[in-house]
């Protein structure tokens, strides 16, 4: 699915996303709420993550291998090519002292 698809999402419902980019990278700007599972974390997490989960990171590129990784668990998850980089809304920001 591509970013504009899931913008149009989002307007008319209220999908699960998780971020799989760096706690810094989410922190400095991610899509209305996001949840942050770190592509490092994710074999550690992924019990976190139902069937019908978005996954978005920068471009898509580690949202895939997220993707292919949970499909592995049996986790049907959506890859949003594109990524936030794609993003024409605003970002909301985490702030952390």
């Amino acid at each position: 699915m591509d970013i504009s698809e899931l913008e149009l999402l989002i307007e008319s419902e209220n999908p699960v996303i998780v971020d799989v980019r760096k706690d810094f990278e989410y922190n400095s700007g991610h899509v209305p709420n996001a949840k942050n599972i770190p592509l490092s974390q994710l074999e550690e997490r992924y019990a976190e993550i139902t069937d019908g989960t978005y996954l978005i990171c920068q471009s898509g590129a580690r949202s895939a291998r997220a993707c292919q990784y949970l499909s592995t668990k049996g986790i049907d998850t959506i890859n949003i090519s594109g990524g936030t980089i794609a993003w024409n809304g605003p970002l909301e920001f985490t702030d952390r002292l």
